[in-house]
């Protein structure tokens, strides 16, 4: 029978399929279904750095009930623009984040309570900020691993690509050095030059990195002309783009590789461990079909494996990548009419 476990961030995982975050691991009793039907590891919902932001804002525009009479001294403090104005704000900003992060170590607490499999807890980060006062008390609160989810999109003809790629290694840099437990980043594809600077990304101290962060896009609503949201699951095709940067820097990178988008079934794991992929995430597949479609993914790949006559997934991982092919063309090909006309 075919042997599922991958090695990803130092785990032994019991398959390579990861429950990306999302809102379906915002959830004790949907995690405990995904380790179920086998899951290999789950990162639950991320904590947002806008979601921090708002919190400080509430708390400054309408007090709380839980805050001690010394901090509704400081809300007035702010209200009045008086003197210790800046100390005032930094309390009460401080208290916010404390409010929203207690939140979240509970509830890594209470799954991995409920749990064996790896719980990866996850911040999307925007900014430099303080993740290495998050991650401190995240590895504190018990969590396997931390992924950083950052994705800026380089939108301000303000500002260099060199600019906004030093906030990855600023953000890497801050919270490695508060935290022993295995980090991983999630990144979008938006690098002045993405080989170069996922290998770079890749030997600061990561022990992975997800390869691709999908985001947020915009729609128009042509008949009431306003701004609307686009597909918010992923499709099957756009695997592709991840396939193709996941074969290229395989055997490259100074730490393990994940796939993300567009991994919608077996077939499409199989691709991903053949490019070199160490581990798949795995998210609208789920909201399409349902947790038990873990279980039917696990299935079609073992059943691909007895196939081939491979016992475990070290006997076929990286065959198609593009360091191990003897024509890798194929990987760097971006002109349809070379491909028409097989011009090389």
């Amino acid at each position: 029978m075919a042997d599922l476990t991958t090695k990803y961030l130092g785990f032994t995982l019991k398959s390579p399929v990861i429950v990306g975050s999302c809102g379906l691991t915002n959830s004790i009793n949907e995690i405990k279904k995904m380790e179920e039907n086998g899951a290999g590891a789950v990162v639950i919902k991320s904590v947002f750095e806008e979601q921090i932001r708002q919190e400080a804002e509430h708390f400054i525009n309408h007090g709380s009930e839980k805050m001690s009479p010394m901090m509704n001294g400081y809300l007035d403090i702010i209200k009045k623009r008086q003197y210790d104005y800046e100390e005032a704000m930094e309390y009460l900003t401080n208290f916010a984040k404390e409010h929203t992060l207690n939140n979240y170590l509970k509830f890594i607490a209470d799954v991995k309570k409920a749990v064996k499999i790896p719980v990866i807890a996850s911040v999307n980060c925007v900014f430099t900020y303080d993740w290495h006062f998050f991650a401190r008390r995240i590895q504190e609160a018990g969590a396997d691993a931390l992924e950083l989810n950052i994705y800026i999109l380089p939108s301000d003809p303000d500002k260099t690509g060199a600019a906004n790629e030093d906030v990855y290694l600023k953000v890497i840099e801050s919270v490695k050095k508060n935290v022993s437990i295995p980090v991983s980043l999630k990144i979008g594809y938006y690098f002045s030059g993405l080989a170069n600077k996922v290998i770079e990304l890749s030997k600061s101290g990561l022990a992975g990195m997800v390869l691709f962060n999908r985001p947020y896009n915009p729609d128009i609503d042509i008949e009431n002309l306003k701004i609307t949201d686009g597909s918010i699951v992923s499709s099957p095709q756009e695997f592709f783009h991840t396939l193709r940067w996941v074969a290229l820097l395989s055997g490259k990178t100074g730490c393990d590789i994940a796939a993300s988008t567009g991994i919608h079934n077996s077939d499409s794991v199989v691709k991903q461990l053949l490019a070199g992929a160490h581990a798949v995430q795995v998210v609208s597949a789920l909201y399409l079909h349902g947790i038990d479609y873990i279980k039917e993914i696990n299935e079609g790949l073992a059943k691909w494996m007895d196939k081939h006559g491979f016992k475990s997934i070290e006997d076929f991982r990286g065959n198609m990548a593009f360091a191990n092919l003897k024509h890798p063309a194929a990987y760097e090909r971006v002109q349809f009419m070379k491909l028409y006309s097989q011009i090389k």
